[in-house]
């Protein structure tokens, strides 16, 4: 049947890549995305089928969604880095991270990217990782006269190590919506998570090496011996991150559990770590509660929005038309994965990172299908390039958290310039991630 709209006939292809025009208009007068997306559903499939398709898929699918098994993982990790940073992990690892490198050029960003990297391991959440370093660590880079575009440009950047290294809330989200292993999605976000983390540390150092006005050498007013003790020492309140870093990467390594245990096995795990530290307090707990119910609901709305999109798109039949596309113009794998590139770099300047994927996810799999590429390295690439959609102008997320955390102190555009550098590390790291799939592979292939 051809649908019809306002007295004319369209094609069902027609109409759903007009939905996708529609969607970005909806986005660029600042309705939230997740509405955006389940209004054009809502209209579209009115339009294709009749008022009483569109009401019933507008019912059912919040119970789909939350219904969903693997899901479940999300507020579990999300609650597991709330609890760590609320007792005090954060803070400690900062720290500890600040002593052993602070003798490096740049040694404070240094120190901040690495925390950030273990912080990451601990939340799960680029926006979390971001907000929690930038309260830590820009301040102390400032008043030891760092650049400020460094100290907010190495806070942004670091943040979205969150989204690679597990637990990772996008790697549940992608493996579920696309059907592929979370637990090798998980671990194949270790290697690229630490790969960027030591590329950005090389590019600091080297700069701050060749230009050391941006991030003068830090004196600790210690002797040799004291320095030392005080490293030393730094290193003992940072156990329970080595705990649920163990804890839960080891137990998907080793099949001890799936990654929905994960989630609950981690929120356990840092509840526990807590009490025994005497942090896990009643203020606590119900602030890191809330917070995971908050940040739950809000990915859940734009989940819901988006798999009603999907269902539209799938009824129009764009998936099979892209299909067949890729069978008559796109067989070479090297052209489809720069194309899919330039989209998601595109996307990402613009739209909400869970947005871009799971709006992106019903158009490109099929793509990916049709080559045979692999679907956990692609998983990889597709959540690396949602993540340095948060670092890119004029919406990069990150951006917009870091100039949340210092106010006046540091206008955008300086956090932005800040950013660039780390921008030009993330082409080196792609190019590596695409020319050498094994860098993502590597550790997956060894649980088989």
């Amino acid at each position: 049947m051809t649908p019809a709209i306002l007295g004319l006939e369209i094609s069902r292809e027609l109409l759903g890549f007009g939905s996708l025009g529609l969607v970005l208009v909806l986005i660029a007068i600042r309705m939230p995305i997740g509405v955006a997306l389940g209004v054009t559903a809502f209209l579209g499939l009115w339009a294709l089928r009749n008022e009483r398709v569109a009401f019933g898929v507008m019912q059912d699918t919040p119970f789909e969604v939350a219904a969903n098994w693997g899901l479940s993982a999300i507020p579990m990790f999300i609650l597991m880095g709330a609890i760590a940073h609320g007792s005090g992990i954060s803070a400690a690892l900062f720290r500890a991270a600040r002593l052993w490198f602070s003798g490096l050029p740049g040694g404070l960003a240094v120190a901040t990217n690495f925390a950030a990297a273990g912080f990451a391991a601990a939340s799960g959440s680029s926006v979390a990782t971001s907000a929690t370093m930038g309260r830590l660590a820009i301040p102390e880079m400032l008043k030891a006269g760092y650049a400020p575009s460094l100290a907010a440009g190495v806070v942004a950047s670091s943040g979205t190590l969150g989204a690679l290294i597990p637990p990772s809330v996008m790697f549940v989200i992608y493996g579920v919506f696309a059907e592929v292993s979370i637990v090798k999605l998980l671990i194949a976000g270790v290697v690229p998570g630490l790969l960027t983390a030591a590329v950005y540390a090389l590019m600091i150092i080297g700069r701050c090496a060749l230009n050391p006005a941006v991030a003068p050498p830090v004196r600790l007013e210690l002797d040799r011996a004291a320095l030392w003790r005080e490293r030393r020492a730094a290193l003992a309140p940072v156990w329970p991150l080595l705990v649920l870093i163990f804890g839960i990467i080891g137990g998907l390594y080793g099949g001890v559990f799936t990654p929905t245990e994960a989630g609950a096995a981690g929120a356990f795990l840092a509840c526990a770590v807590a009490f025994l530290q005497g942090r896990l307090t009643r203020g606590v707990f119900i602030g890191s509660v809330m917070e995971a119910l908050k940040t739950t609901a809000q990915l859940f709305f734009v989940a819901y929005g988006a798999v009603m999109f999907t269902k539209f798109l799938a009824l129009c039949g764009v998936p099979g038309m892209m299909r067949a596309m890729v069978g008559d113009w796109a067989l070479d794998p090297v052209l489809m994965l720069v194309a899919i590139s330039l989209i998601y770099v595109v996307l990402g300047m613009f739209l909400d990172p869970l947005g871009v994927l799971l709006l992106t996810l019903p158009i490109v799999q099929p793509m990916f299908d049709a080559l045979g590429l692999d679907p956990v390295w692609l998983g990889v690439i597709v959540v690396k390039y949602i993540e340095i959609g948060l670092l890119t102008p004029p919406v990069g997320f990150n951006a917009y958290v870091v100039k949340n955390v210092v106010g006046d102190r540091i206008p955008l555009e300086t956090i932005f310039r800040g950013i660039g550098w780390f921008l030009a590390c993330e082409v080196v790291i792609m190019v590596l991630l695409l020319a050498f799939p094994g860098l993502s592979l590597w550790l997956p292939s060894t649980m088989d």
